[in-house]
C-alpha cells in the first residue's frame, strides 16, 4: 500500500487520504479489506474509517482508493452520507435498496384501483365501437383509395390560390 496524498481537513475533523493498494494476481480488494488496511495504517478503529471510492483500471493490478479517517465517530455519523456508511458495512449487515421501491409500490396500486372503474365504464361503449371499427376499417381503405387521387389534385390548386390572396391583403 502507498499513500499518494494526505490532507487534514480541520473543519470537518478528518483526514482525506488517497491510497494505492497493490493486488497482483487477485481481484480488486473490497471496501472492507481497504478499510482494515487504512485503519491499521492510521492506527484508528474501523468505525472511524470510511472508503469513499475504489478505482481499478481494466487489467490493472493496483487500486486507487479515497479514504476518510475521522477523529470522532459522532462527527462521522453526522457528516458521512447514509449510502457511504451502507457501502462500508459487511454484505450481511447492508440495508438493501429494495425497501425504497416497495414503499412506492403500494402507492401505485391505489391509482390502478381507480383506473379499472374508469375502464369498466368505457368498456361497455367500447364493445359497440369495436363492431363499428371493422366496418369503418373496410370503408376506410376504399375511401382512401378514392379520395387520395381526387384529393391530391384538388387540394394543391385550391391551397395555392387561397394562400396567395390571403397573404396579399395581410401584407
Amino acid at each position: 500500500m502507498e499513500i499518494v496524498s494526505e490532507h487534514v481537513n480541520a473543519l470537518l475533523g478528518r483526514k482525506d487520504a488517497k491510497l494505492i493498494v497493490h493486488h497482483e494476481g487477485t481481484g480488486t480488494p473490497d471496501r472492507l479489506a481497504i478499510r482494515k488496511i487504512a485503519s491499521d495504517h492510521f492506527k484508528t478503529p474501523q468505525e472511524k474509517v470510511f472508503v469513499r471510492s475504489v478505482r481499478t483500471r481494466t487489467g490493472g493490478s493496483s487500486a486507487v482508493c479515497q479514504v476518510e479517517v475521522y477523529g470522532d465517530s459522532k462527527v462521522a455519523g453526522q457528516i458521512v452520507p447514509a449510502y457511504v456508511k451502507n457501502r462500508n458495512l459487511p454484505p450481511g449487515q447492508r440495508v438493501s435498496r429494495k425497501k425504497g421501491p416497495e414503499d412506492e409500490k403500494p402507492a401505485a396500486p391505489a391509482p390502478k384501483a381507480a383506473t379499472p372503474e374508469k375502464k369498466a365504464e368505457p368498456a361497455k361503449p367500447a364493445a359497440p365501437a369495436k363492431e363499428s371499427k371493422p366496418a369503418a376499417a373496410e370503408t376506410k381503405p376504399s375511401t382512401k383509395l378514392e379520395t387520395k387521387p381526387s384529393a391530391k389534385p384538388d387540394a394543391k390548386p385550391a391551397a395555392k390560390p387561397a394562400a396567395k390572396p390571403d397573404s396579399k391583403p395581410k401584407a
